[in-house]
């Protein structure tokens, strides 16, 4: 005779599974962040801080379990406007003036032709990369600390070279759908793009000493 079971269903260990209602609401949810990043950041000088609030919202949904309040992204958003402003400035114009190399090497403008084309795309996907560990880990300190996240981005190329790589491939491939894509949609993918980030970053680079 096989003994009595435990009354109630039985339970299987580990955590539960995800179903595609989670997966629709967590869609639906990084579409809201890139909408509401795009818009604040559309004073341009706004931009930094736009990114390190919704860098900081990703992180503790995918850390805490959780999305911060909207009172928590406006502080964090308000808090990092000051400090942002300069290195709105500085994306800008370094990403600015690649562009416009970028452009003139391609329609023959300038000397150099196809290999020194090729060096300057190698050149913006490498800052595009650090750029985005940047952003990485401006969101694991809740949207502050820019000389420190620019630091420990620094030391995480330098150690996982191929997280570097992957995040200026993200990010590549982000800009190419973003020329893509109907200009409609390119706040919704900057939500998507957040994410991620955060996702490459975290299967290989731990967080910084104090923080989850």
């Amino acid at each position: 005779m096989r003994p009595d079971r435990e009354d109630g269903p039985d339970r299987e260990d580990g955590p539960a599974r995800r179903d595609w209602r989670d997966v629709l609401t967590d869609a639906t949810d990084l579409a809201v962040v890139g909408i509401v990043l795009t818009l604040a950041a559309l004073p341009v000088l706004t931009a930094a801080a736009a990114v390190a609030a919704a860098s900081a919202a990703v992180h503790d949904r995918y850390t805490i379990g959780s999305w911060p309040s909207a009172r928590e992204n406006l502080t964090r958003y308000g808090r990092a406007l000051l400090p942002g402003a300069g290195v709105s400035v500085l994306t800008l114009a370094v990403f600015g003036l690649l562009a416009v190399n970028v452009a003139a090497l391609a329609g023959g403008r300038v000397p150099g032709g196809a290999p020194l084309l090729l060096v300057t795309v190698v050149l913006a996907a490498a800052l595009a990369g650090y750029a985005a560990l940047v952003v990485v880990e401006v969101g694991r300190r809740s949207g502050r600390g820019w000389r420190e996240a620019a630091g420990a981005a620094a030391g995480a190329c330098r150690a996982r070279p191929g997280t570097w790589a992957a995040a200026g491939g993200v990010s590549a491939v982000a800009a190419l759908l973003a020329v893509l894509i109907i200009p409609v949609a390119v706040p919704i993918l900057a939500g998507y793009l957040v994410a991620a980030l955060h996702a490459v970053a975290r299967r290989t680079v731990p967080a910084p000493v104090g923080q989850s």
